[in-house]
């Protein structure tokens, strides 16, 4: 009878398309689901700990459906899972890859600590579409502009996502797992939770659901509406991908359906999914990017590094007296995600008008995104601050008032995010003031603020610092 085999589920709680999965039951034996809280998941922010929660919750219940359970232990992987295998006579662990460092090298001390037990570890693609050692320039280099990389991977076959799989073994005894209310991973949202939780759609039928609606509704004008904030023309699926509840390969292919429909902004959105590849892309060639300037030179630039200052508490609190800045973070802090252009201006506003570090800005998302992904929001905020990988010269400041007349003309999305200026205010401006810290002490009554930096007297002052750059 062939021994049970682990699959250590990560960051993909689905069902189908899960090559470790099928792989499992095509072995035969029992499966058994592992997660472990370990570093990875106790160094999560608050917002993006609270959603793996709920995502581990709904993800057990479909494992339930399937007549398997999900096991979850804390601990460091290299200890618990070869300590798992013992005690369940496991005879294989799979699971599907992680490409950040700590990640990788956390595997690799797994996988070679169960090989030396005779144990079979194989480790598996899934979050990603393109392995990013596989994509590479003539030179036999790492692409490090995503134009090149894009036209290098569009025409690339990825492969057919597979179907979940109709069962799923279950051993004679399952091991004892701990219980997930006991993980207490919706701790440090506090208030928070009930507010952000009406904009959540859990797991994998809901992402596929969002997946075909996009697809039949609004992929059409996608290359138009994905700029528009106050309009509801994007996917949503970023909080879906980043828990793996979606696979990018699933995502591609209904795109490239939806091209073939002739549908014109498809291309647009088959765009947006290899950004995420070229941020894993550059996470992987050079992890830098996740804690220092992705352009070295950058080093000697001199940003604020106070996360305490006043400049930057008034940012955060989406009090700078600009509108579109404080609109996106307002509606960060109600709904755990931001619309894609309001990412970008108010990460312009911060690293270049408020001439502070990109750092302050991706730990704060990494703390309030309820989609946090780690390759994509470190290059993001670089490709904002100028030290990324951005083709477009470093001293381009937006202006945070002109793109507000260009992308919001009627004050749609400010108007449903700010409430002081507003007699009747959007319900959903009321709650920002349900979700932020009690500490901030703001409420609805509160005078809307004057800028804390104009966008004249910013663009100068950052250009001002550009001319005069040490590099």
């Amino acid at each position: 009878m062939t021994s049970p085999t682990l699959v250590w589920i990560r960051r993909d709680l689905r069902l189908s398309d899960h090559a470790a999965l099928v792989a499992a039951v095509e072995r035969g034996g029992p499966v058994i689901p592992v997660v472990l809280r370990d570093a990875s998941v106790e160094g999560l922010g608050a917002a993006p700990k609270w959603r793996l929660g709920l995502g581990l919750e709904t993800y057990a219940e479909a494992l339930e459906a399937k007549g398997s359970r999900l096991i979850l232990r804390s601990g460091d992987a290299r200890d618990v899972i070869p300590a798992l295998v013992r005690e369940t006579g496991a005879g294989a662990v799979y699971w599907q890859r992680a490409y950040d460092p700590a990640s990788v090298a956390r595997d690799s001390d797994v996988k070679a600590a169960l090989k030396e037990q005779g144990i079979e570890a194989k480790s598996f693609a899934g979050h990603l579409m393109f392995e990013p050692w596989t994509v590479e320039t003539k030179q036999g280099e790492y692409y490090k502009v995503y134009t090149p990389f894009w036209k290098s991977v569009r025409d690339r076959d990825v492969p057919v996502p597979l179907s979940a799989p109709s069962s799923l073994p279950a051993p004679d005894h399952w091991p004892d797992s701990e219980a997930l209310a006991d993980w207490d991973l919706a701790m440090a949202m506090d208030r928070g939770a009930d507010v952000v939780r009406p904009f959540v759609q859990l797991g994998e039928q809901a992402a596929q659901t969002r997946l075909g609606a996009f697809m039949a509704t609004k992929v059409a004008d996608y290359d138009r509406t994905r700029d528009i904030p106050g309009v509801d023309g994007t996917s949503n699926l970023s909080e879906n991908l980043s828990l793996g509840e979606i696979s990018p390969a699933q995502c591609w292919h209904a795109g490239q359906r939806a091209m073939q429909d002739g549908k014109p902004g498809a291309e647009t959105f088959l765009k947006e999914l290899v950004w995420r590849e070229f941020a894993y892309h550059l996470m992987w060639h050079t992890p830098r990017i996740l804690s220092s300037n992705w352009r070295e030179d950058w080093d000697a630039f001199p940003w604020n590094e106070d996360a305490d200052s006043a400049e930057v508490t008034a940012w955060k609190q989406g009090r700078t007296g600009i509108r579109f800045v404080d609109a996106a973070m307002r509606e960060m802090y109600v709904t755990g995600r931001m619309h894609n252009r309001g990412r970008m201006i108010v990460a312009s506003y911060l690293t270049k008008h408020l001439m502070c570090h990109w750092k302050i800005g991706m730990d704060w998302f990494d703390h309030c995104l309820i989609d946090w992904d780690p390759a994509s929001n470190a290059m993001g905020w670089q490709w904002s601050a100028g030290s990324g990988p951005d083709a477009t010269p470093y001293f381009r400041v937006f202006n945070p008032v002109t793109q507000l007349d260009k992308f919001d003309k009627d004050r749609d999305y400010v108007s449903r995010w700010i409430a002081e200026e507003y007699s009747d205010p959007h319900k959903d401006a009321l709650s920002y003031f349900d979700a932020i810290p009690r500490s901030w002490g703001l409420s609805a009554g509160d005078t809307y603020p004057d800028p804390v930096v104009g966008p004249d007297e910013g663009r100068k002052r950052a250009l001002s610092a550009y001319e005069n750059r040490d590099f």
